[in-house]
């Protein structure tokens, strides 16, 4: 890790998290909680703390052969799945294989001395894994949370963000958690919006070495920062918009997510709004950018109540229900076709 003289803020801590410690207070929080020893029944967790082989050969009784996609990177790059130099691309690769192949690889990775990256990514843990949530999954008080699994050995993920909250189970092995608020943006030093490695923008940043002459304002970052080291057994909950450099520290690491949104189905992505105003609304003339600011407060950020229209005239103003998001939906399409 770097050596920035940094105030690591703390993070919230229960130290004998069960089931009952996922309360509707604990997962509507706007600041990380670590949650030590959450799944530390889980049979995964039971295996992969006898050995990596057992953890193997467990996750391989619940495989169904359906094809995987994984990334892998030379072993220069020491985990760290990112950019090429000039951004014009990545610095790793993407196969399709089976998961039987991705564990065989990781076995014997273990036994070399400078393997190259090899990890599995955010793949639906019912899709390829569909009896592993009979023993190992959390009762969580939301509906139809997006769960995905991520196998691989040692690896660098860039800061970024989630739209959606998220409890990040580690199963096994063992990873680190650097964690930023959404107002750390700046510092952070995003990169493109539209060309991503793993479809979120990322930070720029190299954590592990950072390069504080282009990137002097990180040093900031950190003193807002806040770290978690989880082992097998250990969960943390990520709130929506928080920024997280997770890193996986052993040679065998799988990691177990939960992801929701506090807001219904029907609601539309707000990453294709920011896109839209991208288009509309960043060019304008300065003037018009701050009466767009003004409109946006009003409405959006800060809404105030439309008493002064009937009810039955307030129309998109009104909460939005499934028939108002699919007219919504409807009127967006054909204008933007135009």
């Amino acid at each position: 890790m770097f050596e920035i003289k940094q105030s690591i803020q703390k993070i919230t801590e229960i130290t004998e998290a069960t089931n009952q410690s996922l309360t509707s207070e604990l997962l509507c929080s706007t600041t990380p909680v670590v949650l030590r020893g959450l799944i530390k029944d889980w049979p995964l967790v039971t295996q992969a703390n006898m050995s990596n082989h057992a953890a193997q050969s467990y996750l391989r009784q619940h495989y169904n052969q359906k094809k995987i996609r994984t990334f892998s990177a030379d072993a220069k790059h020491k985990g760290r799945f990112f950019y090429n130099d000039d951004l014009s691309g990545f610095n790793f690769s993407a196969t399709t294989t089976t998961f039987d192949k991705v564990l065989d690889d990781l076995a014997e990775f273990e036994h070399q001395p400078n393997p190259p990256g090899l990890y599995m990514g955010s793949t639906s843990v019912d899709h390829i894994l569909p009896s592993f949530r009979h023993d190992n999954d959390l009762p969580l008080l939301v509906e139809n949370p997006l769960i995905s699994v991520w196998v691989g050995n040692q690896s660098r993920i860039a800061a970024h963000y989630d739209v959606t909250d998220n409890i990040a189970c580690v199963a096994a092995g063992k990873r680190r958690f650097t964690l930023f608020p959404p107002n750390q943006l700046d510092t952070l030093y995003i990169g493109p919006l539209d060309f991503t490695p793993a479809g979120q923008s990322a930070s720029l940043v190299d954590f592990a070495q950072p390069d504080l002459i282009k990137y002097p304002k990180f040093v900031e970052a950190m003193q807002h920062a806040q770290v978690a080291e989880l082992e097998a057994g250990d969960a943390i909950f990520i709130p929506s918009m928080w920024w997280h450099h997770v890193e996986g520290l052993s040679r065998f690491n799988v990691l177990v997510n939960y992801w929701w949104r506090q807001v219904d189905i029907q609601m539309g992505a707000p990453m294709d709004a920011l896109n839209h105003a991208l288009l509309s609304i960043r060019d304008l003339p300065q003037a018009q950018r701050d009466a767009w600011r003004d409109l946006f407060e009003h409405y959006i950020f800060a809404p105030k109540e439309q008493r002064h229209i009937p009810s039955e005239r307030r129309g998109v103003l009104n909460p939005i229900d499934e028939q108002l998001a699919r007219k919504l939906r409807a009127s967006l399409v054909n204008k933007l076709n135009r």
